[in-house]
């Protein structure tokens, strides 16, 4: 499945729109990881593991959007966009949202 950020792509035409995509995934550090993610904030530096869950996260919601192409039975996805959040379970546990979304269509070679 080809996933492109533009609206064309070069060598091929689009011959039928199969309609918008999207793939949603939630995720959280466990209470350990939040609690050492947060005693790494306090010193500074890097904070790789919620560098990990966003790339782990995306990975999931764009598989789950293709998946909805393939249902659809396109061989593309163009105009792909993520849109993300950050938000407490409302008991003091951070979660991690992306919505990878896009069109799915039908291309050809030139």
């Amino acid at each position: 499945m080809l996933v492109v950020t533009t609206e064309n792509i070069p060598g091929y035409k689009i011959i039928e729109t199969k309609g918008i995509v999207q793939g949603a995934c939630i995720k959280s550090r466990s209470v350990f990881g939040n609690m050492f993610g947060n005693l790494k904030a306090m010193f500074g530096g890097n904070q790789d593991g919620y560098i990990k869950l966003v790339i782990q996260t995306r990975d999931e919601a764009i598989q789950a959007m293709i998946s909805e192409a393939q249902n659809l039975n396109a061989n593309a996805i163009i105009m792909m966009r993520f849109d993300s959040n950050e938000f407490d379970s409302g008991q003091g546990q951070s979660m991690s949202e992306v919505v990878a979304y896009g069109t799915a269509v039908i291309i050809e070679k030139i």
